[in-house]
């Protein structure tokens, strides 16, 4: 059977006009005018100040932290149910991670255990340089609550909304509330460049030094000087045409991957130890994965049992992402759980996975899906 993968792209052939355009115009080398006009439209949709478009996601909160002063001997506090990717730049700008745990209405960091952190940091003059907040699988963390918590002691967001672009919380776009909002398009995500990223803000000259950082720190002069150290991490001219071809079809890429997600609940919601990813009240969820949890001893299967029964079917569905706080790579990281005594992330992955979610995914295949895992039921 032909393979049916987790979060594949979709092209909408817009893309062609932007790359043929550069082309034309022979600007192949990074920057160019798709950089310039992708930043404006990003700007536009979000409804912010400005974006600066970089290599990836990896590459937007890295800047963010470098532009928040994180470095040797600071803490940045994360979400720790979340890719690798949202916690790796605080490793790299030499601070050490604290991992916060989610709580069940939203999947994401929890508030309580977020205030408890910071009151123990802050009794300790100990408070972090930013706090990491990540809207998981598209659904909006509970914003207003942990900015609230933020700003009582004076500690930067970066809002990791890599999983939520298109994504709503109160009306008002994901990714537009911390004091920098990431973005990634690599090529699983909702609207693809390949690989590449941006970052978002409406602190302009924050993201005027960011352009700097991000094109090798190069200073002002006829000559090559470099009076600090940057990146290459700027976005390539080629890749920005792909991303504003493919922004011009975002809305619709939201409103397919809902209804993927909205077909495998009507068709499990009856399940038992069936429970699918929540939708805060007042938010929006791009849906980008369908994900959900299965209680064994509710359904007679566990997730694994899902997950490898499609396999076998040539059908690509994952776990969710095994909490940072369990990474090995970060072991002996702080954590600081939901409630005192139970951390819900672990729960999380001791259950969830998440099914094929592609915009693309046709009904039939959806259905190929759907009638594995009944069969499992019976």
């Amino acid at each position: 059977m032909q393979r049916i993968f987790l979060s594949p792209p979709h092209m909408s052939g817009k893309e062609q006009k932007y790359i043929k355009e550069a082309f034309d115009l022979n600007w192949i080398a990074p920057l160019g005018n798709n950089v310039d006009a992708l930043e404006s439209e990003l700007s536009d949709y979000n409804n912010v100040s400005g974006a600066s478009v970089v290599s990836s996601g990896t590459a937007a909160i890295h800047l963010a932290l470098r532009l928040l002063g994180a470095g040797t001997g600071d803490t940045v506090f994360c979400s720790t149910l979340t890719f690798v990717a949202s916690a790796n730049p605080i490793i790299y700008q030499g601070a050490r991670p604290v991992f916060i745990d989610s709580e069940p209405a939203t999947w994401n960091m929890s508030p309580w255990a977020l205030e408890r952190a910071l009151d123990e940091a802050n009794k300790n003059k100990r408070l972090p340089k930013a706090v990491i907040i990540v809207n998981l699988y598209g659904q909006s963390a509970r914003i207003d609550d942990l900015m609230d918590i933020c700003q009582k002691y004076n500690v930067p967001v970066i809002e990791d909304a890599a999983e939520s672009l298109g994504s709503e919380y109160k009306g008002r776009k994901s990714g537009t509330f911390g004091d920098f909002g990431i973005f990634s398009f690599n090529g699983n995500k909702i609207i693809t460049t390949s690989g590449g990223g941006a970052l978002v803000s409406n602190d302009m000259k924050a993201l005027e030094r960011s352009r700097y950082l991000a094109t090798q720190a190069r200073d002002q002069a006829l000559h090559y000087q470099h009076s600090e150290i940057g990146y290459n991490y700027r976005m390539s001219n080629i890749v920005a045409g792909i991303g504003r071809g493919q922004l011009e079809v975002l809305d619709q890429r939201v409103s397919q991957r809902r209804r993927v997600f909205n077909r495998y609940v009507e068709a499990l919601r009856k399940q038992s130890g069936f429970s699918f990813m929540p939708e805060l009240e007042g938010t929006k969820s791009n849906r980008w994965l369908t994900a959900l949890t299965v209680d064994p001893e509710k359904a007679g299967i566990t997730h694994f049992d899902v997950i490898e029964a499609l396999a076998g079917e040539n059908i690509e569905a994952r776990p969710v992402w095994k909490p940072l706080h369990l990474q090995p790579a970060f072991e002996g990281s702080e954590y600081y759980t939901h409630e005192e005594w139970y951390s819900f992330s672990d729960e999380l992955f001791q259950y969830g996975l998440c099914l094929p979610s592609g915009s693309n995914l046709k009904e039939t295949d959806q259905d190929r899906v759907i009638s594995i895992i009944k069969s499992l039921l019976v």
